[in-house]
């Protein structure tokens, strides 16, 4: 953990440059010769690099969660239910849906912070969020079509801001785009304010921080509800660019491929998890085509074992792995410049 704090003072003082000039780049794209296909992997790719940075708030932090998809089932489960039944647009849904995954993320963090349940045993306090959120779906099958999921009702449009429906993929792209800017934004934010030097003092020692006075539950709950929100967030943008809502999202396998991403790519760096998340979803499409339907939970298994190897090898991710190995390289480099003539 020690390594990992560092690398994120480390990160804490870079500004806000590379992210403007990142949002350049990536509102160009749609005016690019990029085929169908590639530019759908990119929409996903904005959406799950914002939830894996998200989730990123509270994993570098020391606050592990495994059930990180069921805010992603609060949160499409809520818009589409609301449009579907009572014709409230998602524009109302969302925030509905924010506020939800915030009362749940109350609901299991507050008595987590406030008796002190740490480590794997807060990891497996929300795995169990999660299973609720999925199976409390597959229970009520009469209202949410149960295993098969929903779709939301289809307005005669093709490109309704109202229902939040578009044919064209463009749309998708900068509702995309917008929600990873936020995230980013907020990622930054949190690393210049001193919110991140209490959370780097929780982690290290709860009972130490406290003593300096530091409200460890206040500060540990702001982050999770932060982040619950936000996932939230992305899975209704998700769910409303599939049109098809399942209780598979806020299953294990989801909140595993978010987890993984996330340290895959380095969740101490603003950039890890994006990168993560492109990382994944290649190995997904990889998957998918070399097993299809065979081999169900071999994807599962994978996430699994290469989340293991990075944990143990590779704890600051590729994109941290990539950054000390440059920082190493010009160090060499500095050291003869300043050696006397």
């Amino acid at each position: 953990m020690a390594s990992g704090s560092q690398f994120a003072q480390g990160q804490a003082r870079k500004g806000w440059l590379p992210l403007l000039v990142g949002l350049v780049v990536l509102a160009a794209v749609p005016a690019l010769p990029v085929g169908q296909y590639p530019f759908h992997l990119i929409v996903l790719m904005l959406m799950w690099g914002g939830i894996g940075t998200a989730w990123s708030l509270m994993g570098r932090f020391g606050l592990v969660s495994l059930g990180h998809a069921g805010f992603i089932g609060i949160g499409m489960y809520t818009v589409g239910l609301l449009w579907n039944f009572a014709g409230l647009s998602p524009w109302i849904g969302m925030p509905l849906g924010m506020v939800a995954a915030v009362l749940a993320g109350v609901l299991i963090g507050y008595p987590s912070f406030r008796f002190q349940v740490v480590g794997h045993y807060f990891a497996l306090v929300t795995l169990a969020l999660g299973e609720v959120v999925r199976l409390s779906v597959v229970a009520a099958r009469d209202t949410t079509g149960g295993s098969l999921g929903m779709s939301p009702a289809r307005v005669p449009d093709t490109e309704s801001w109202t229902a939040l429906q578009f044919a064209d993929k463009r749309y998708f792209f900068y509702l995309g785009l917008a929600f990873w800017a936020v995230v980013l934004a907020l990622w930054l934010r949190i690393d210049r304010s001193k919110v991140r030097s209490a959370l780097e003092a929780i982690s290290e020692d709860e009972v130490a921080a406290a003593s300096v006075g530091v409200h460890v539950t206040r500060t540990k709950l702001k982050v999770t509800l932060l982040s619950a929100a936000l996932t939230a967030l992305g899975g209704m943008l998700l769910g409303q660019y599939n049109m098809y809502i399942s209780p598979e999202y806020a299953g294990i396998g989801i909140s595993l491929q978010i987890v993984f991403a996330s340290i895959v790519g380095g969740m101490y760096s603003l950039w890890g998890p994006t990168l993560g998340a492109a990382l994944t979803l290649t190995l997904d499409e990889s998957l998918r085509n070399a097993f299809g339907t065979r081999l169900v939970g071999a994807s599962e298994s994978i996430y699994g074992i290469l989340l293991i190897l990075f944990v143990i090898y590779m704890p600051n991710g590729i994109y941290g792995r990539l950054e000390s190995w440059w920082r190493k390289r010009r160090r060499p480099a500095r050291e003869v410049v300043r050696q006397p003539g």
